[in-house]
């Protein structure tokens, strides 16, 4: 039998160190608790996110290793590269972010569940109202056609989930958000677990120590709490072709 800590809803208690998390499975650290916005980004702030099922008590998950963006490192592939300059879609943030998270929860690839529940979907929404929680969303003329959604704490950002309704649509969304990130000086997008289509952009596994280390120092500098909307109207996906730490 399984055996981890039970938090209790409406406390302040803290979460166990992330150095207590299982090994299997990978990085589940806790149970129980709830989805406020102080727990939530209680959680974030110390690279622990919640993950669970419908019927599941809210588990919560710091892994090692970390699935982690450099946002100045975005790999971009010739094929995906060349596609980009001819792309007419429009970028945009904040302008839909129910409609992101909706669309990540919908059913994909055959299986019919999501760990997009309803309480979640309320938790993040709350988030978003106050200004900690944000959407990219991409559009082909007026359709949503990708987009992704995360938290952002300090000038850390922790993609939660991201979503295609025509190829290509959370690439440029992913690289969107990372482009935009870079420019603000924020060097880091957290994408939780490993996964081969993020490595194909970029992605490294960091150790959870040195993950955990190098957050606790941009959590604690000045971010953009509040809607980000208008923010990426100047981008066009022709410009993520381009390296940005390149001069």
């Amino acid at each position: 039998m399984i055996r981890i800590p039970i938090l209790h809803p409406g406390s302040d208690e803290a979460f166990p160190a992330v150095e207590s998390a299982l090994r299997e499975p990978n990085g589940l650290l806790a149970a129980g608790g709830d989805l406020s916005p102080t727990r939530l980004l209680q959680a974030y702030a110390q690279g622990i996110f919640p993950w669970f099922s419908p019927g599941e008590p809210i588990l919560w998950w710091s892994p090692d290793p970390r699935m982690v963006f450099a946002t100045d490192a975005m790999h971009v592939p010739r094929r995906l590269a060349r596609w980009l300059r001819g792309c007419d879609w429009r970028i945009e943030a904040d302008r839909d972010f129910a409609g992101v998270v909706r669309a990540c929860a919908a059913p994909r690839d055959g299986h019919d569940g999501t760990w997009i529940t309803r309480s979640m979907l309320a938790a993040y929404t709350k988030l978003h109202e106050l200004g900690h929680a944000h959407s990219v969303e991409v559009y082909a003329g007026d359709a949503l056609v990708g987009g992704i959604y995360g938290v952002a704490v300090g000038r850390m950002f922790y993609g939660e989930s991201m979503f295609s309704r025509a190829s290509g649509g959370s690439k440029v969304a992913l690289l969107a958000l990372a482009r935009r990130l870079h420019d603000w000086g924020w060097p880091l997008l957290d994408a939780q677990v490993s996964s081969d289509h993020l490595q194909t952009l970029g992605a490294q596994e960091w150790p959870r120590a040195a993950f955990c280390a190098r957050i606790a120092e941009l959590v604690r500098q000045p971010g953009k709490i509040g809607s980000w909307h208008g923010e990426f109207a100047a981008l066009a996906p022709a410009m993520l072709s381009e390296n940005p730490s390149l001069p």
